[in-house]
Parts: structure tokens; C-alpha cells; sequence
């Protein structure tokens, strides 16, 4: 009873705790609301500034992107006529390969050339678009008139080395319109080369592979023109891109600062709602405590002093009941009551406290007790009940003055089926049965007794 009043004390202060801890949290929670809009708030600006950069920044990459594909379509149309004049190139570089400078060295010592030679030579110059004489018709062959004297000068100089640099763009259709007459002449054969002039024959291949080349390259020239061009254009858009790419970066991380700042507003006013929200579920359940029991705690208060009085009377109530178990069996119920007030008195005198309106049976005794006793035969009144607490209570063993036999009948029923014994002083095995009853601690009932008895 005590521990359920403190209960209810100790609620009565946790609820005025609870609920000025609960007005500070909900302070609290409205300021980090306050915050968490303002920062929501700065979030929305970054990330529509942001969106804004990324959506240039797309459209630069777009922008760019388109000029990757157009310049992958053109290098891949290049690439592919460029192909088909490979073979003649490494051919022509192969044979370039087998000529020496003593090869070269030997064609300009000789004094009157074949006249192949001097076509071979002719190529050359208007490949390497160097001079040659006006044209005059050969006296010979159904064709101008050889420059020798100038093919004579590009071989004192450095000329293996300018083939094998040649640039092959610088090619153009008149060179190979002037070279068509030279390269179209029957004998104009690199069998025909070897024969008169050795490993020079080579230089008769790189010509032939030269014109070759034009014919692909005139389609290809365009294309890297304007490779050139979108190459320059793609430059300045990823120089853009990198621009907007770095403006997005920066944005981004200012969007990741703020969303940040945002996250711990959001967890700083989520940790408040879930401190109020168990403030308040304790504050509840303190607040349905009390109003439940709250009916109680007055009954409880007045039941908790009457308990202690108890207590304090408990030594005078346990004088009265065991001086009424050990002195009042062989008396009548006026004569208890009379020996009860005179032991209240003497309680009295020595100043020790008991139960004024003391009810010996209701003490001894439940309601559930005495009406399993009337089942099982014993009067209800106040004697008899009396009787049986003294029967059922005390330590000795009791001896009943029962002429009406109510007693015995009760006693049968209430031991029936314990291996209850019934049995006389003359029996001639009663030895017998008070032993067994001794060592087994069944209930032995011995009738008829005299007044006397053989101790």
C-alpha cells in the first residue's frame, strides 16, 4: 500500500518534470523548425541555380558531342578511302627504301641517260613542284622534251631525304594532268625501269603510287579541311564545356554545403519531435496513472495509517488470540466472553495496545474456511466455530465433550479420505492404531473416553 502511494507521489512529480521538460523541447522545436524552413530555403535557391548551370552545361556537352560525331564520321569516310591507296603507298615506300645514294650518284654520272630515266625525273620535279623547261616537243618520243639539267640539280641535293618526307596533300589535279602524258606512255613500266636504270626504278612506283593517292585524296582533302575546322570548333567548346563544367562544380559543392546544413537541421529537429514525443507518451501515461488511482490514493492513505495502527496493536491481538487458544477450550461461549474483557483490561493496565472490537474467530479463521466447514457438518455458530479452531489450531490434542455428536460427524467429513482412524480404548488393536497413526501422522479419533483416562 505504501509502495503504491509513493508510486502515485513519485508520478505527481515526474508529470510538473515531463511537462516543463516538454515546454522547453517544444521551444526548441519551433526554433529548429524556423531554421529548417530557412535553410529549406537556401537549398531550393542552390539547387535551382544549380539545375540552371547543369541545363548550359548540357547543352555545351550536347553542343560538343555533335561535333565528336560529325568528326568520327568524317575520320571514319578518310580512314576508308585512305585504305584502299595503302597497298600502293607501302609500296611505293618500299621501294623507295631500295634506292641508295651510290644508286643516284651513278644516274647523274651518266652522259647521255635513258630516256626513261628523264621521265622518271620529269615525275619528280612536278611532284616536288619544282621548275622545268618550256615545253618543246621530243625529237624521240611522243612527248615534251626531258628537264634534265634540272633533274640534275634536285639530285645534288638532299633528294632521298625529300621523298621520304614528301607531303602527299600537296599533291593537285594540274601536276597530275601535266604527269598523265609521262605516266600513260607504254613504256612507262617499272619492269621496263629496272632494266634501264636498276634499283632508280623505284622512284618510277612512288610516282605511279603519288598520282594514285591524288585520285583518293581529292575526296579526303575536304574532309580533313573541315576536320581541321570542327577540330578548332571543338576545341573552343570543351574549353566552354570545362568553363560550365567548372561553374556546375562549384555550384554543386555549394548545393552540398547547403543540403548538408539542411541534413543536420533535419536530424537536430527529428532527435527534438522524438524527445518530446517520448516526453509526452511518459507524461500521458503519469497523467492516466494518476487519474486512474486517483480515486484510490485517499483510500489507500486512510488504509495505509489503519495498517501501521495495526501493526501497533499486533502484540496486544496476538496476546488476546493465543490466550484464547491455550485457556478458553473447556468453557462456554458466556465464560470466553467473559475471560476476553477481563485479558482487554489487563492489556489496558500494562499499556499495551490491541483491538478494541477484537473478533477472535475472524482473525483465527476465513469466511471460505467456516463455510467448508458447514459443508462438511459443523454448526455455524459462534461456538462451534470457536470449537473448531481450537480443534483444527492447537497443539495439543483436543478432547471433545460432544453428547449430541456433532463434533465426530464433523471430524469424520473432514478427514474422509486421508486414511482417517477411528477407534476405542477397548479395541484390542488400538496399540496398533495409535502406533500407526504416530509413525504414518494419520488423524486418529479414539471415542466413548471416559472421564479418566490411562495416561
Amino acid at each position: 500500500m505504501n509502495t503504491g502511494l509513493s508510486k502515485l507521489i513519485e508520478a505527481g512529480e515526474s508529470v510538473a518534470l515531463l511537462s516543463q521538460e516538454l515546454a522547453v523541447k517544444e521551444k526548441e522545436l519551433a526554433v529548429a523548425q524556423k531554421e529548417t524552413e530557412v535553410v529549406l530555403q537556401e537549398v531550393s535557391v542552390s539547387a535551382a541555380a544549380a539545375e540552371k548551370v547543369k541545363a548550359s552545361v548540357q547543352k555545351v556537352k550536347d553542343k560538343a558531342q555533335a561535333i565528336v560525331d560529325a568528326i568520327d564520321k568524317d575520320k571514319k569516310f578518310a580512314e576508308t578511302k585512305l585504305a584502299a591507296a595503302a597497298p600502293a603507298l607501302a609500296e611505293a615506300e618500299s621501294a623507295l627504301q631500295t634506292i641508295k645514294p651510290a644508286d643516284i650518284s651513278t644516274v647523274k654520272k651518266l652522259g647521255k641517260p635513258p630516256h626513261l630515266i628523264m621521265r622518271i625525273m620529269d615525275c619528280v620535279l612536278l611532284l616536288f613542284n619544282r621548275r622545268v623547261d618550256t615545253v618543246v616537243a621530243d625529237p624521240e618520243k611522243p612527248c615534251a622534251t626531258p628537264s634534265w639539267k634540272e633533274a640534275l640539280k634536285t639530285m645534288n641535293g638532299p633528294m632521298l631525304q625529300e621523298l621520304l618526307a614528301f607531303n602527299k596533300d600537296s599533291i593537285n589535279e594540274e601536276t597530275c594532268e601535266l604527269m598523265a602524258p609521262l605516266l600513260e606512255m607504254e613504256d612507262y613500266t617499272f619492269e621496263n625501269a629496272k632494266k634501264v636504270c636498276g634499283n632508280v626504278a623505284g622512284l618510277l612506283s612512288w610516282t605511279r603510287a603519288m598520282a594514285f593517292f591524288y585520285t583518293v585524296n581529292k575526296e579526303v582533302l575536304p574532309l580533313k579541311r573541315n576536320l581541321a575546322i570542327a577540330e578548332g570548333k571543338l576545341s573552343i567548346a570543351m574549353a566552354d564545356l570545362n568553363k560550365a563544367q567548372a561553374e556546375l562544380d562549384a555550384k554543386q559543392r555549394e548545393l552540398d554545403e547547403v543540403q548538408a546544413k539542411f541534413d543536420a537541421v533535419m536530424r537536430k529537429k527529428q532527435e527534438l519531435e522524438e524527445t518530446a514525443a517520448t516526453c509526452r507518451r511518459k507524461m500521458e501515461a503519469a497523467s492516466a496513472l494518476i487519474a486512474g488511482l486517483g480515486g484510490e490514493k485517499d483510500r489507500w492513505t486512510e488504509q495505509s495509517k489503519e495498517f501501521q495502527a495495526q501493526i501497533n496493536r499486533l502484540v496486544g491481538d496476538c496476546l488476546l488470540m493465543c490466550a484464547f487458544m491455550s485457556y478458553s477450550g473447556p468453557f462456554n461461549a458466556d465464560f470466553r466472553q467473559l475471560q476476553v474483557g477481563a485479558w482487554k483490561k489487563e492489556l489496558q493496565t500494562r499499556d499495551i495496545p490491541f483491538t478494541k472490537n477484537l473478533n477472535v474467530t475472524e482473525q483465527l479463521i476465513d469466511a471460505a474456511t467456516a463455510g467448508e466447514w458447514a459443508l462438511q457438518g459443523l454448526p455455524n455458530d459462534e461456538l462451534s466455530l470457536q470449537n473448531g479452531i481450537i480443534v483444527t489450531k492447537a497443539t495439543r490434542f483436543p478432547l471433545l465433550i460432544d453428547p449430541q455428536g456433532q463434533g465426530k460427524r464433523w471430524i469424520r467429513n473432514r478427514e474422509n479420505g486421508n486414511d482417517f482412524q477411528v477407534t476405542l480404548l477397548e479395541h484390542k488393536y488400538f496399540r496398533q492404531h495409535l502406533e500407526d497413526a504416530l509413525s504414518l501422522g494419520r488423524a486418529l479419533l479414539i471415542e466413548d473416553v471416559g472421564e479418566e483416562l490411562d495416561p
